[in-house]
């Protein structure tokens, strides 16, 4: 598929009623995974941009959340920020993920932030972004494990650098980077697979 072929399919998809109306789920999460080739970043993000862009113009509005720009955000408000910086040069990168895993906490700290921003915005879909960024620190199923509570009102996308995969023998999987497959994660749909 061409990154046209996928603007015009996302696009389809997202501004469809069956999509903006949570239909034909099964009574699972309006959780929708949008795979892309991790070389294709930036060409995934000028996507993004032209989508939010076009969506708009349709009047559908688009909640953007960038996970790191999110994590860069807690760290600055609890006054880590710095420190983190500071520290980043003299201590382990294990030591280092230990501690942004505590201060960015999915459960504790990153989702009660998202549902701030949700509970702040007029908007019809949530995307979310920035899920390479944020790794290994904060992992992409923890994220949409504890938003299952937070973010099941309206759909939400998350674009993925990597595959989503589905097969009897392993279940599901989000293998980020298409190296790492130990993400198990089963109640999100391949927005590629979804009808317009």
């Amino acid at each position: 598929m061409t990154i046209q072929d996928k603007f015009q399919h996302l696009l389809a998809v997202i501004s469809g009623q069956r999509f903006l109306k949570k239909q034909g789920l099964g009574n699972e999460v309006p959780f929708f995974i949008c795979p892309y080739k991790p070389e294709a970043a930036i060409e995934m993000e000028r996507l993004q941009r032209q989508l939010v862009n076009r969506l708009a113009q349709i009047g559908i509005r688009v909640l953007e959340i960038n996970l790191y720009d999110l994590s860069i955000g807690l760290l600055k408000a609890r006054g880590v920020w710095k420190q983190v910086l500071e520290m980043e040069a003299s201590v382990s990168k294990e030591h280092l993920k230990e501690l942004l895993q505590g201060v960015l906490d999915p459960e504790t700290h990153l989702v009660p932030a998202i549902a701030t921003q949700l509970a702040a915005t007029e908007f019809e879909v949530l995307f979310l972004s920035g899920v390479g960024e944020v790794f290994p620190y904060i992992r992409s199923h923890n994220v949409l494990n504890n938003l299952q509570s937070t973010a099941k009102d309206k759909p939400t996308v998350m674009f993925f650098p990597g595959a989503y995969t589905h097969s009897l023998e392993s279940g599901a999987s989000l293998d980020l980077f298409g190296r790492l497959h130990d993400d198990k994660y089963y109640r999100a749909f391949n927005i590629f697979h979804c009808e317009a």
